[in-house]
């Protein structure tokens, strides 16, 4: 997905958002925000949005010095999510189809993203959790990822962000987990998943656990390493969450199913549905 005029606004609120929350020093806010003007300003616009969020970022850690500004973030996501597991699973097995509930709230999980929002509280969570199992998908790909589980002879599943990551262990534990691999950012970013969540959650001791090379909110195939690229074109199935996955892999040539929340208008005008929709969309079949 390509860079549209109205990705522009939020960049420089997305900068200035993420550089408040990291210091209250207003001549590194200045900077930071001057320098995501500036490549706002020079990123050719058929490029996708986390190339522009890779530099955001780069410069919040030079101008503050912080290696990883959402660190305890994530922790306290991580925790309140682990907390909400055997109530998630007693009512996944509760379910008329575990399968798709399990989908569903991997889905809902996604909405525990901080390159969209600075605020978010267990709150925001509980409430689209609860919502995840009765309100209708806007695009509804299930039963196709269903059938492309139990044909895939590999799996790749493509990490998102912390807390999040709980809830996608509970789906990939229903899926083929011989088969499966997951992958994370190859260095903090945002709240982004890394192998130290991977680690923190469990997933290490269910799946094989690799990263992507690059530090970047998506997955911009260009700046990932050899090994990871390997994987992804040899993988038979490839699951991809959240927003910055899909703006990265959309127009992938390969076929993806992406488990989003439409968090922004772009985003819901690229897929074809309302802002705030959750949607399980294969692309590029």
């Amino acid at each position: 997905m390509h860079i549209y005029l109205d990705c522009v606004p939020c960049f420089v609120e997305q900068a200035l958002g993420a550089a408040r929350m990291v210091t209250d020093d207003e001549g590194v806010h200045e900077r930071v925000v001057r320098r995501a003007l500036r490549v706002a300003s020079e990123v050719p616009f058929d490029r996708s949005p986390p190339e522009v969020g890779r530099e955001i970022h780069r410069a919040i850690r030079e101008e503050s010095g912080a290696d990883d500004p959402y660190a305890e973030v994530k922790r306290r996501f991580n925790g309140f999510a682990l907390g909400l597991v055997p109530a998630c699973r007693e009512r996944i097995e509760a379910s008329a189809d575990p399968f798709a509930a399990a989908v569903r709230l991997a889905v809902a999980g996604n909405i525990i993203d901080f390159g969209r929002v600075q605020h978010l509280d267990e709150a925001d969570v509980n409430t689209a959790l609860d919502e995840a199992f009765h309100v209708p998908l806007a695009v509804d790909h299930i039963d196709r990822l269903r059938a492309a589980v139990e044909s895939a002879g590999s799996i790749l599943y493509l990490l998102d962000n912390a807390g999040e990551i709980v809830f996608d262990r509970l789906l990939i534990e229903r899926l083929p987990t011989d088969r499966v691999t997951a992958a994370v950012r190859g260095g903090p970013i945002i709240n982004d998943v890394t192998r130290d969540d991977a680690e923190a959650v469990g997933l290490t001791g269910i799946v094989p656990v690799i990263d992507n090379g690059d530090r970047s909110p998506g997955t911009i195939l260009a700046h990932c390493s050899d090994a990871f690229r390997a994987a992804f074109d040899a993988a038979d199935l490839v699951i991809a969450k959240g927003q910055g996955n899909y703006e990265t892999l959309s127009d992938a040539g390969k076929a993806v199913f992406f488990l989003v929340k439409a968090k922004c208008p772009v985003i819901a005008t690229d897929i074809g549905c309302d802002e705030g929709a959750i949607c399980v969309i294969e692309k590029g079949a």
